[in-house]
């Protein structure tokens, strides 16, 4: 049984659904209802059960509600995938622009809303020998920004956060991992959607563009494979273990389309 959250749309709706082809039924949030239930029915049609539910990352009520729900209709959790972030305006802000208020509600978003359903999950991933913890992190939290935000660059509200759950894998490692928590720091590099990838590929020429198809099926290789061990306490990028594990067959990698033309 796996929870996912920002799984209303792209690499979170495709995780959902992957995990669902993969066996696991699946506890899903977001903050759009409507997507969610549209999500769930493709859940329910790989086979899976679904349990969608609106929620908010800025609001720990809202989260532990979704935590609740989740346990008191399966039981336990096997996997969380903590996905969704916070596209608020400090996602487009420079650092002179942004309010301090707006570091403290992408926080709570990327950072305490992972902790909390992370404390919540654990507990019941014990109670049955193990389980496993995705945390989605981003590159940019080691890479130089080519620009500005309002160039090509990010925000400084948007990669303090996500420094902030980059060390959570490895902490959980040493913690727990000698209880069958297993722990992995992973990023989606360029993730574009839809229609749009064809048009980033050509807009941005040898920069590795990747689709959400891209991030789903290397989770469930993580969730499932011992192999993936090797990766834990590293940041993993999501695309080449697909690409390098051969998981999208007719996809040839970052920075190509899918399907393939």
């Amino acid at each position: 049984m796996a929870w996912v959250t920002g799984a209303s749309r792209g690499m979170g709706a495709d995780t959902a659904v992957e995990l669902a082809r993969a066996g696991f039924d699946v506890a899903l949030t977001a903050r759009d209802a409507g997507r969610l239930d549209a999500v769930a029915a493709e859940i329910v049609a790989a086979g899976g059960s679904a349990m969608p539910m609106a929620t908010d990352l800025t609001d720990r009520t809202s989260m532990v509600a979704f935590a609740d729900a989740a346990t008191e209709r399966f039981s336990r959790c096997d996997v969380v995938c903590n996905i969704g972030i916070r596209k608020g305006a400090g996602m487009r802000q420079r650092f002179l622009d942004t309010p301090l208020d707006e570091f403290a509600i992408s926080y709570e978003a990327d950072v305490i809303a992972a902790a909390l359903l992370c404390q919540r999950a654990i507990p019941l991933m014990l109670a049955v020998g193990g389980g496993t913890v995705v945390n989605m992190s981003s590159a940019s939290v080691v890479l130089e920004p080519p620009g500005t935000v309002d160039e090509n660059g990010w925000s400084i509200s948007f990669v303090a956060a996500k420094a902030g759950i980059d060390r959570f894998a490895s902490i959980l490692d040493v913690e727990l991992g000698g209880q069958g928590i297993r722990a992995f720091n992973v990023e989606p590099g360029f993730v574009v959607h839809g229609e749009d990838v064809a048009a980033t590929i050509a807009r941005y020429p040898g920069v590795p563009v990747s689709p959400p198809e891209a991030i789903g099926r290397a989770i469930v290789w993580l969730v499932r494979s011992p192999d993936a061990d090797r990766l834990r306490r590293k940041r993993v990028n999501l695309p080449g273990v697909t690409h390098r594990q051969g998981l999208l067959p007719g996809w040839g990698g970052p920075g190509t389309l899918y399907p393939a033309s």
